[in-house]
């Protein structure tokens, strides 16, 4: 993606304060990706539960949130962006306090469930707000809205990890008073917005999948997600660290190898190789990265060293994935990242859930085991179906509202 002259930069910090407070809740947001993995072991510890179902955490959130991706441009375009938004962060609050004040783990993974739809809710129309909202132009509405999501990505494990010190609790809570905030300053700062002109059918993401290209990157990241989300929410268990600051600070350093590789490294490799070649040796670099720690599961500096620089891994190939969805299939942007993103998560939960059953049943290299499996796998459905992939959409806007939107999707 290109990126404005430098000389337009300093305009971008002269924003109206609804900008600001729509922005503030995205960090938030984008937040809640990493925020759970620093506390995941001292909630099975506390709560007595097994790695199987301390990960159904993840499958619940990301579950709801892949099938409530078919509902969100059906709700947006019948209610306006600011209902809908506002609608998102009262799930969020709601459902975060509760799994903060829950007293076992059946608990924790349903109200998930419900923060993962309103999550979805709020992703689907914060960049909507922003770009409606924002002065100087929709460029750098965009550069705003990504440096929000590459901020809360990085810095959801550590506030995990510090919040996780005083009681695993503690993240739940400071999500749910964060979102309060911003729900206050969003509701008495950010203007109504009208509603689109044109309704969206709940069935449109699906139909999309008809098409071969859109199908073929769909169902690759099916597949890769087992790795995704293998490494996400199985590795603070393979590590065996008790303090939630230690781990929070590995993840960390994920989050900020994912966010700059995203913004900063995917662009420009994809314009020297081309989109296809690039995600390709991604999906085998992340594949031999989750092999090494399968053979070297015992040892910590491996896992730590492997979690981190598999985040420049994901952060290129979620970019250039996500980008090329839009471009493959000949119908609206907004809808073929909506049928991605509900593919793309639905694999997702059920790679968390696969990675604990297999943790509790072998040992801890069977979970990365299938993770490069899946990985793999869809290089293979990537390479058979290249020739589907070529470009339908013939006018590529950079830093256009659809590609962010994407982009979100695919790294949230």
């Amino acid at each position: 993606m290109s990126h404005p002259d430098t000389s337009t930069r300093p305009q971008i910090l002269r924003q109206p304060v609804a900008v600001w407070a729509v922005a503030f809740a995205a960090v938030v947001s984008f937040m809640g990706i990493g925020l759970v993995d620093p506390i995941l072991p001292a909630i099975a510890g506390q709560l007595g539960a097994t790695k199987a179902q301390t990960l159904l955490l993840f499958t619940s959130y990301l579950g709801i949130t892949g099938l409530a991706m078919l509902l969100t441009g059906w709700v947006s375009s019948r209610f306006g962006a600011k209902k809908t938004l506002m609608t998102g962060l009262v799930l969020i609050v709601a459902f975060a306090a509760l799994a903060g004040s829950s007293g076992s783990i059946a608990e924790i993974v349903g109200f998930r469930a419900g923060w993962g739809l309103g999550n979805a809710l709020f992703i689907a129309t914060a960049l909507a707000t922003i770009v409606g909202a924002a002065s100087g132009g929709t460029a750098n509405a965009i550069i705003l809205y990504e440096a929000a999501l590459g901020l809360g990505i990085a810095t959801g494990p550590l506030l995990g990890g510090l919040l996780g010190e005083v009681s695993w609790r503690g993240p739940f809570f400071g999500t749910a008073v964060l979102m309060a905030i911003a729900f206050i300053a969003i509701a008495t700062l950010l203007p109504a917005t009208p509603r689109p002109a044109v309704k969206t059918s709940v069935k449109d993401p699906v139909r999309a999948l008809r098409h071969p290209g859109l199908r073929t990157v769909a169902v690759m990241a099916f597949l890769y997600n087992f790795g995704f989300f293998t490494l996400l929410a199985y590795t603070p268990f393979a590590l065996g660290i008790s303090s939630p600051t230690r781990l929070g600070l590995v993840f960390f350093g994920w989050g900020v190898c994912l966010a700059v590789a995203s913004v900063a490294l995917a662009p420009r490799l994809q314009r020297r190789f081309g989109a296809v070649p690039v995600v390709s040796a991604m999906l085998a670099l992340f594949a031999l990265v989750l092999v090494v720690e399968a053979v070297f599961v015992e040892t910590r500096t491996v896992l730590v060293v492997g979690t981190i620089v598999a985040g420049v891994f994901l952060g290129v190939n979620n970019t250039i994935v996500t980008e090329l969805v839009m471009e493959v299939s000949p119908v609206q942007r907004s809808t073929a990242s909506a049928a991605y993103s509900c593919v793309r998560f639905i694999g997702g939960a059920i790679a968390a859930w696969a990675a604990g059953e297999l943790g509790e049943v072998f040992t801890d290299w069977s979970p990365f085991v299938l993770g490069a499996l899946g990985v793999a796998v869809g290089l293979l459905v990537l390479t058979a179906g290249r020739r589907h992939l070529a470009v339908a959409h013939h006018d590529p806007a950079p830093h256009s509202a659809a590609e962010a939107q994407a982009v979100t999707a695919g790294d949230a």
